[in-house]
Formats: structure tokens, sequence, C-alpha cells
């Protein structure tokens, strides 16, 4: 299995505390997701912010036309400083995201660290090189640019 590896680092305006009740809230997802996508919540168990063991369903589309369910579970919390989902079925054979909030003058730092495969060997490696790769980045580029304008200071 082919391991790759993205990782980002935002700095935000704004407090530890505020930061974590925007990306612990499943709710949020949508707001930071490419439209292309058109990412639907179907279910997250136990409320609205994130804590081990919760389960959340949602469908989206992984290509034009092809439209899959994607069941994440967060399996780690700690409170306010980082959080940890994990894909348990979907379209990656595996998906492991951290969210990361450092406390730095002036606001927080946000560090997003996924670690994912693809199934299907020698055409998973070839999807990755041709679209896969391009498709995750312009995922994290549009929640940068989201996330600049939402918390920009006014």
């Amino acid at each position: 299995m082919k391991l790759y590896h993205l990782k980002r680092i935002q700095f935000l305006p704004i407090a530890i505390e505020h930061a974590w009740e925007f990306f612990s809230s499943p709710n949020n997802l949508s707001k930071i997701t490419p439209e292309r996508m058109n990412f639907k919540i179907l279910y997250v168990s136990g409320g609205g912010t994130a804590y081990a063991g919760q389960i959340i369903k949602y469908k989206v589309n992984v290509l034009r036309g092809i439209r899959v369910n994607w069941i994440t579970e967060i399996t780690h919390v700690n409170k306010p400083f980082h959080f940890i989902d994990n894909q348990r079925f979907g379209p990656y054979s595996f998906w492991h995201h951290q969210h990361m909030f450092k406390e730095v003058p002036g606001g927080v730092e946000l560090i997003d660290e996924v670690n994912y495969a693809l199934p299907l060997g020698v055409l998973g490696r070839l999807a990755h090189w041709i679209f896969v790769r391009g498709e995750v980045n312009s995922i994290f580029d549009h929640r940068y640019n989201v996330l600049e304008k939402h918390f920009s200071i006014k």
C-alpha cells in the first residue's frame, strides 16, 4: 500500500477556543468543502461537538457523477489542541486526518496533516498521479481560502 501525505499550516487571527468551536463542529464541514463535491451530512452521533468515538456519515461527489458514502470516526480529542478523524468506510483504503491548533502571537496556527492511501494497487497509484493528488490539494486550497475570508479581521 502506497501512503500519501499532505500537510497544511494556516494562521488565523482568532483565539484557540474560537478555532476549536468552529472546527470541532461537524456542521461546519460543508462551509469549508468545495461546492462541486455536493457535501451532505446524513448522520452525526452524539450531537454537535467532536468527541472520541463520534461517527459522522456523509455523502460526497468524488468525481463528476460519482457520489459515495463516507463514514468517519473521531478517534482522538484533546480539546482545544487537536482531534483526529479516520475514515471507516469510503473512497480511500486509508484516511487519517489530524487537526491541530497551536496558540501563537495574534491568533492560532491551524495544522492539517493527512495520511491517505488508495485502493486498487497500481491503478490507485495511477489515479493518484492523474487526478487524486490534485483533487486533495484543491480541497485544502479551497479550505484555506474560505477560512481566510471567514476569519479575516473586519
